[in-house]
């Protein structure tokens, strides 16, 4: 079962994904989700709003290697951590 940070993140992701009425879970492939780079920076700006982190541009770039939904919650975990 999905923590609290995974269920936010997936919300957010739903609202700028097209899945064509499929589930987003941790193991959705970021690439199956038609997110443009806009809708991404849109993604990254709530998630640095919502959780007091800041997403540095050359992270912007690292996390275009991301896979899935999963990866992308361990990268904001990790930010969440620094900043604690």
């Amino acid at each position: 079962m999905a923590d609290q940070l995974t269920t936010e993140i997936i919300e957010k992701i739903k609202a700028h994904a097209d899945t064509g009425g499929e589930e987003i879970t941790a193991s959705t492939d970021l690439g199956t989700l038609g997110i443009h780079s806009l809708e991404l920076t849109e993604i990254i700006f709530d998630l640095e709003e919502k959780y007091g982190i800041e997403i540095e541009m050359n992270t912007v770039d690292a996390w275009s290697n991301l896979k899935n939904v999963g990866d992308m919650v361990e990268a904001v975990r990790e930010l969440i951590a620094k900043k604690a």
